[in-house]
């Protein structure tokens, strides 16, 4: 089998790495780079060896497949353009701007038959895989995902740009339908909506509590899962993992709020001994990868020996589902109790712009 020529559509501040990955992969040969601005286009393609158009269309007879990276409300037009002519699509999160479009890119892809990847990268977090493996069905779950502004991907909100890798991650651990969402937001510097929290109810009694910020001094990317075996608490971005579970005397049936009460036992002492002997905590070795690299190889090896995607159109496609009632949760949030009070994002807002979206 000769190498998988592919195409990078899109070479902005992420596009660039995808770029960068691909040339390097053995089992693939990166035919070429297309974005409307040369000096960029330009310059990556020079960095990776390969040409640099700015209309993507040139590309369409030259690839076996396509990596897109444009802003997300391109999406459904470049898409649809590869995935018409039967060639595989690696398309970044989140899937569409809007469900009828997503709902028209599966649908090709369905058509078509062809591999359809949605970037939902955190899937290829080791941290994560071992989170899955260890938790089991899980209660209760929170995750927690804040950035710094970075003035990019401003034609979504947070809800789609940020949160929308935990409503992933928290539909292939919950494995069920949401029965309720609940959730609020504030837009904190023009635009979008910049801050969400949103609560999901899933119909086996799970609940998922989850927090985005992408205007907050510090990262933080973190995930909780409390199940039947434990609790399980990852550090997504620094990838490691911690596991706690009952220790040998507490599943023996001895309880130190009742050996609390004994006579002449030591307070002290006992407090010590909860986290050892009655609470077991494991500090987890997850492998330190780069989860596009993974991320890539794994969609070229889908297309090349036909397997489904980690992540595929219907994925993602039920996430953007899930994404668009938090979205409209936030839009309905009644800040004041009432209707004729403040509601929505923008009740907080101490700018005034003709341009700002209330999404």
């Amino acid at each position: 089998m000769g190498r998988l020529r592919m195409a990078v559509v899109g070479v902005g501040a992420l596009g660039r790495h995808h770029a960068r990955i691909l040339s390097e992969l053995p089992n693939v040969e990166l035919a070429g780079v297309a974005d409307p601005r040369e000096e960029q286009g330009r310059h990556v393609a020079e960095q990776c060896g390969t040409e640099w158009t700015p209309e993507y269309r040139t590309l369409l007879d030259k690839v076996d497949a396509a990596s897109i990276v444009v802003p997300t409300t391109m999406h459904l037009e470049v898409t649809s353009a590869f995935l018409e002519r039967q060639l595989p699509v690696l398309v970044e999160k989140p899937l569409a701007d809007h469900i009828d479009a997503g709902d028209r890119i599966v649908h090709l892809a369905d058509e078509h038959d062809v591999t359809l990847q949605v970037g939902h990268i955190e899937r290829f977090n080791p941290a994560y895989e071992k989170v899955q493996e260890l938790c089991g069905p899980p209660k209760y779950i929170r995750a927690e995902r804040f950035s710094s502004y970075a003035f990019r991907s401003m034609d979504i909100s947070v809800i789609h740009d940020v949160m929308i890798h935990d409503i992933d991650l928290v539909l292939k651990l919950a494995d069920a339908p949401v029965s309720k969402i609940e959730a609020f937001g504030m837009c904190l510097v023009g635009g979008m909506t910049d801050c969400a929290m949103a609560r999901l109810t899933f119909a086996n009694g799970c609940i998922a509590d989850l927090s985005a910020n992408r205007v907050n001094p510090f990262p933080r990317r973190t995930l909780q899962v409390w199940s039947d075996t434990g609790f399980v608490e990852a550090d997504l971005q620094m990838q490691r993992v911690s596991h706690f579970c009952p220790g040998p005397a507490l599943m023996a049936g001895e309880l130190p709020y009742e050996m609390a009460f004994q006579p002449g036992v030591d307070i002290e002492e006992l407090k010590t001994q909860i986290f050892g002997k009655y609470i077991e905590r494991r500090e987890i070795e997850v492998p330190r990868v780069d989860q596009l690299t993974e991320e890539l190889s794994s969609f070229v090896d889908c297309v090349n020996n036909g397997h489904r995607p980690r992540v595929d159109g219907h994925d993602g496609l039920h996430a953007l589902h899930v994404a668009d009632g938090i979205t409209t949760s936030i839009l309905q949030h009644q800040w004041d109790g009432t209707p004729a009070g403040r509601v929505g994002p923008h009740a907080h807002a101490v700018f005034t712009t003709d341009r700002r979206r209330v999404a």
